[in-house]
């Protein structure tokens, strides 16, 4: 397959990037509901519906300059309302909520895997469509493993902080809670000395080639 140009790599990506963010967000609220709170319900926001969650800087602008000019895919939607107070168990199911956006990026990942393999059947008679379908799912894959492992970090306001303060109890939890607020800072600087890239980037690489040897993928370099 040949080598795609930046509009190219753009075109295909939006929807990818779009799902992945949309549903993670969706999947936080759905869990909630379960769990007994309504908040994202009752806000509107328990909806596939991409405008209602997108943040025009986190999941337009800054995931396709990244996906551009770097081998590193960043971003974020508009947080979906939770309400612990609404909650059986507050606690534990804020565990399980946090869980959920990370893990429905796992569920995407594989389903963007059954979409590549799709692309490759259909590329001897729908070559248009079947490249379409083998890059697109490409990048879905990857977009979903990156957004899994890296919501998984135990640094807030990122969805592995909440798991982690589900555990912490009394000061040791407000203490932690504190670091939100130097949270986007550290992440940037985090990026910006490669050390991100090496906490995060062995298990993408692993998780990823274990899908692509799963569904017997091509690696295409995007």
């Amino acid at each position: 397959m040949t080598e795609l140009s930046s509009a190219q790599i753009i075109a295909i990506s939006i929807l990818p990037i779009l799902f992945a963010i949309t549903l993670h967000e969706v999947a936080h609220g759905w869990v909630a509901s379960q769990f007994g709170d309504q908040t994202a319900r009752l806000s509107g926001r328990l909806t596939l519906n991409p405008m209602k969650h997108i943040d025009l800087v986190g999941t337009i602008i800054v995931p396709m300059v990244m996906l551009v000019f770097s081998n590193f895919i960043f971003g974020w939607a508009k947080p979906v309302p939770v309400d612990a107070r609404n909650m059986r168990n507050p606690r534990w199911n804020m565990a399980v909520v946090a869980a959920a956006g990370p893990l429905s990026n796992f569920a995407m990942a594989l389903l963007w895997a059954v979409i590549a393999k799709v692309g490759i059947i259909c590329v001897d008679t729908s070559p248009q469509i079947g490249v379409f379908l083998v890059y697109s799912g490409e990048v879905g894959v990857t977009v979903n493993i990156v957004l899994m492992v890296l919501n998984f970090l135990p640094l807030p306001p990122l969805d592995g902080s909440r798991v982690v303060a589900s555990l912490l109890r009394g000061r040791l939890a407000w203490q932690f809670a504190q670091l939100e607020q130097f949270s986007f800072l550290i992440i940037i600087l985090l990026i910006m000395t490669g050390v991100l890239s090496y906490i995060i980037g062995p298990p993408i690489m692993m998780l990823r080639q274990c899908i692509f040897t799963i569904f017997g993928l091509p690696y295409l370099g995007l």
